[in-house]
């Protein structure tokens, strides 16, 4: 007992007293250090004490369109902690080609009485989709939030990065590294990120150089084969540098560079989207605009607890500014002799 109790304090960054208390019930230990000593439980793989296990408020489902792309699990992981400490439990649902749609993950979330339900850049995004499922929704009674793409037309909080400021961000450090041919590889137009992305790009390059930008633009999917794609038109048209809109994009990206011969970032720059995990480990480690993943996660739980208590927010959009992170994919461009 005394090895697990330093095992604990040691993890939790306190005394062994402090764990002992915790863990007897007792009271006079602060909040966050409570949370700390279960967390360090849980951490270190130690089951936790009958008299501590959490009384569950009921469940949350969280729909996600897949697991392969990291920003997905990242995502899932805060929303989940975000409601599993406010007693809640959370019910990952993931789409998967040919597999359940997000109607169909969501019918069966409602017959299983889930207290609300949480959207990571589902069909409220898709300025094609039918919008009428979240108002038939609401007529259930199911609290919701959306997080990654804005529809005037669904009565809800959303949350999102701010696209536009982010291609403005990675637009005028290419500039400042001398590019001019910025070529822009990104998801299908019609959802709502990818035009915003646009706007973002469009604007800042046109502040910057006199010729239209469309041409430079290139749609493709939201996958390492799709970013390959989509760079290799973009180096067709000369361009020394690509904005993907996701990480595994740019990873295409690079992978395209290097079928043509071309070092990254010696002859092209590559800038990717999310910041996932892993990604600073990459070859080279890549410059990204990171997306505030955590504090957009804890802001729709924040949000949908409110719904859930009653309080519903407006019909509103929390924006959360971005974050260039510069690594070692960018560089100056290298003039012709």
């Amino acid at each position: 007992m005394t090895a697990r109790l330093a095992d604990i304090a040691a993890q939790a960054g306190v005394s062994e007293a402090t764990v002992s208390r915790v863990l007897n019930g007792k009271a006079g230990v602060a909040a966050t250090t409570r949370e700390s000593v279960l967390a360090a439980l849980d951490v270190l793989g130690y089951e936790r004490p009958v008299k501590l296990r959490r009384r569950s408020e009921g469940l949350v489902g969280l729909i996600i369109p897949e697991l392969e792309n990291p920003i997905f699990p990242a995502f899932a992981q805060v929303i989940a902690q975000g409601l599993t400490r406010q007693g809640y439990t959370p019910v990952l649902a993931t789409q998967t080609p040919g597999g359940s749609t997000e109607d169909e993950l969501t019918e069966m979330l409602v017959d299983r009485g889930v207290a609300g339900i949480i959207f990571v850049s589902g069909l409220h995004a898709d300025t094609t989709a039918d919008v009428g499922r979240y108002e038939r929704l609401h007529g259930q009674g199911v609290p919701f939030v959306l997080v990654n793409g804005f529809s005037e037309g669904v009565r809800a909080p959303f949350v999102s990065p701010d696209d536009r400021a982010a291609m403005r961000l990675a637009v005028t450090h290419l500039v400042s590294l001398g590019h001019e041919r910025i070529g822009l590889a990104l998801g299908p137009e019609r959802f709502v990120p990818v035009q915003r992305k646009i706007e973002g790009f469009t604007r800042t390059m046109r502040e910057h150089f006199p010729t239209d930008p469309a041409e430079l633009i290139e749609h493709s999917l939201y996958t390492l084969e799709g970013g390959q794609a989509a760079a290799t038109t973009l180096l067709g048209k000369d361009c020394t540098a690509v904005v993907c809109a996701s990480d595994m994009m740019a990873l295409g990206a690079i992978r395209a560079a290097r079928q043509r011969g071309l070092t990254v970032p010696g002859d092209v720059s590559v800038i990717g989207f999310d910041d996932s995990p892993l990604i600073a480990f990459t070859d080279p480690p890549l410059t990204t605009i990171r997306q505030p993943v955590t504090a957009m996660g804890q802001a729709a739980v924040r949000a949908l607890l409110e719904e859930i208590g009653g309080t519903p927010a407006p019909h509103s959009e929390f924006v959360f500014l971005p974050e260039l992170v510069v690594r070692g994919s960018t560089a100056s461009r290298r003039r012709n002799p």
